[in-house]
């Protein structure tokens, strides 16, 4: 196959000169309100919203176009509440023996515990996997990149449609395979609950660096 018939045509999204600082500034804007949230509603959430975040996040680039993820989406009471029993678990032996002095110093502040009732409380919890080389899946490429990106869009999407997340990575997260029912060769990523906020949700009072601390010009 020659390579212009590897190739299709661009049809970029055309934004006028004059109004791309608007465009970028209106998503900024949302996005500055986004917060991890720990006290969700259980009110329930349409099934198509969910779908169509993850359909935003699979548009993510990712190493030699594989597309190495995995979004189990978890609403049944009873799967949630394994899944909470078994992260639970693995956190108390963070809390208790794993992390460091330093570690626990920097989370104090947070007022985060072993415990995580919102793995229950949330009405979904979107469980996204690394998917590796397998019977049915081809060897990846920069997978941890390529799940990071997916994620991040999953995140803004989500908080586009006015729900709440909380990237939650308990360690280590092999029990979720069996949670999830997924294969040996799908690794888990990361853990998000999503919701509504509770009416009386509470975050910790923090700050983001000015602009001038992260970019660097040349």
């Amino acid at each position: 196959m020659s390579e212009s018939e590897q190739h299709v045509p661009l049809t970029p999204r055309q934004v006028p000169f004059t109004e791309a600082a608007g465009a970028v500034r209106a998503f900024t804007d949302v996005m500055l309100t986004r917060r991890s949230v720990r006290d969700f509603s259980p009110e329930p959430i349409p099934d198509e919203v969910i779908e169509t975040a993850i359909q935003a996040a699979a548009t993510a680039p990712s190493g030699a176009n594989v597309q190495p993820w995995r979004f189990v989406v978890i609403t049944d009471p009873e799967r949630k509440r394994r899944l909470r029993l078994a992260a639970e678990a693995e956190e108390r032996e963070f809390y208790g023996r794993r992390a460091s002095e330093e570690w626990l110093h920097a989370l104090e502040p947070f007022g985060t515990t072993w415990r995580k009732p919102f793995l229950e409380t949330a009405p979904a919890v979107i469980v996204v996997f690394e998917v590796h080389q397998g019977p049915h899946s081809p060897k990846p490429y920069y997978v941890k990149e390529s799940v990071g990106i997916a994620v991040g869009l999953l995140i803004a999407a989500l908080h586009h449609a006015g729900l709440a997340t909380l990237p939650h990575t308990p360690s280590p997260m092999r029990f979720l395979n069996e949670v999830c029912d997924r294969p040996r060769e799908e690794r888990a990523y990361v853990v998000m609950p999503v919701g509504y906020p509770a009416p009386d949700a509470h975050v910790p009072a923090i700050t983001r660096k000015p602009l001038d601390d992260v970019i660097i010009r040349h």
